[in-house]
């Protein structure tokens, strides 16, 4: 069976949510850190949609479903969120998105599309071992090999007018 990264329209998304909270619960129980209210709930935030969120967006929504956290709190969520591969920064779209991968070292791909926003992440062996060898004929050292590929997901390319 083949798996995509752009999520069917059949995915069981409340099963995605918890998978990924408790992936994130169970990383930083591991790691001995502190998975805290606030973070949990960028994090949820983030995992509701496969799509990157602005941190103003992610203000927005939390004040929907209860009290708006300050901005600098968010903010530092995202940083400590990110510090543990949880969550990752599409810089395109100055959002975040959830990790696909959490806790894994890797060089993420993302592929977004730009008609609907939504955003798969890709982890190519093939497209690292590539890049990492043009480095290093390079003596270039990657310290954070990010990639992203604007497009539409196949979804949009149907839908095209």
């Amino acid at each position: 069976m083949t798996t995509h990264a752009f999520p069917s329209d059949a995915h069981d998304h409340a099963a995605c949510i918890a998978a990924g909270l408790d992936a994130a619960e169970d990383l930083c129980a591991r790691r001995g850190e502190r998975l805290t209210v606030l973070r949990r709930q960028v994090l949820e935030t983030l995992l509701s949609e496969h799509r990157a969120t602005g941190a103003y967006e992610i203000i927005e929504r939390m004040a929907e479903r209860g009290r708006r956290p300050a901005a600098i709190s968010v903010y530092r969520a995202l940083d400590f969120l990110q510090a543990q591969g949880l969550v990752h920064r599409i810089e395109r779209a100055n959002a975040f998105i959830a990790c696909a991968h959490p806790g894994a070292r890797h060089g993420p791909q993302f592929l977004v599309c730009e008609r609907c926003g939504t955003v798969a992440e890709i982890a190519d062996r093939g497209v690292m071992a590539a890049i990492g060898k043009a480095a290093r004929e390079e003596g270039f050292e990657i310290h954070d090999p990010v990639i992203e590929v604007a497009g539409r997901c196949a979804a949009c390319t149907e839908a095209r007018p």
